[in-house]
């Protein structure tokens, strides 16, 4: 259950969320959880979803957004992530079962990907302190000055909700992925 009351509608959201949330329901056809929870600062809202939209606009390509975020998601241990993602990894973005586990694991089937993945995983691992040597794999593999920006940023972007779900123990509103213990 949930630490904080997650408003059950648009609206029982507090006013200034509320748009922000129909702008939601027309994106997704429906407003999850972690939505509705943030939506009590729309402050924070309104700033979770200028930054999603804003990379939604960007250089790296859907199914690589949800590769890290998948990956992001079982390093810190967030079964709301995971299981929002793997039903969006699914969904949207067509990523197989066996892809879906190689992200879970820190990498991608498709080659190009896998760099970015693993990328992704140092800088959340290092959070932040990367080698030189791990900048120009990336580099080195094609991505651009900004895709290896908007790694980084979706890192970010994901170790937030990430933490906010499992601080917050968001209920789940989707079909439920359990992250792996540590080995």
């Amino acid at each position: 259950m949930s630490r904080i009351h997650t408003p059950a509608s648009i609206e029982q959201a507090p006013n200034a969320s509320q748009l922000m949330l129909e702008d939601v329901k027309h994106m997704l056809g429906t407003v999850p959880n972690l939505f509705r929870l943030v939506s009590h600062s729309p402050a924070a809202l309104e700033g979770y979803l200028s930054m999603f939209g804003a990379l939604g606009k960007g250089e790296l390509p859907a199914p690589t957004r949800e590769r890290i975020a998948l990956a992001v998601a079982e390093l810190n241990g967030c079964d709301y992530c995971l299981s929002a993602h793997t039903y969006l990894g699914k969904h949207l973005a067509k990523l197989d079962d066996a892809e879906i586990t190689a992200n879970r694991q820190g990498a991608s089937n498709d080659l190009m990907a896998n760099v970015a993945v693993r990328f992704a995983v140092k800088v959340a691992n290092t959070r932040g302190h990367v080698s030189d040597d791990d900048v120009r794999v990336v580099k080195d593999a094609g991505y651009s000055d900004a895709q290896v920006i908007e790694i980084i940023q979706h890192v970010a972007l994901n170790v937030w909700t990430n933490y906010l779900n499992s601080a917050l123990k968001t209920d789940i509103d989707f079909p439920v992925i359990k992250h792996r213990p540590p080995l």
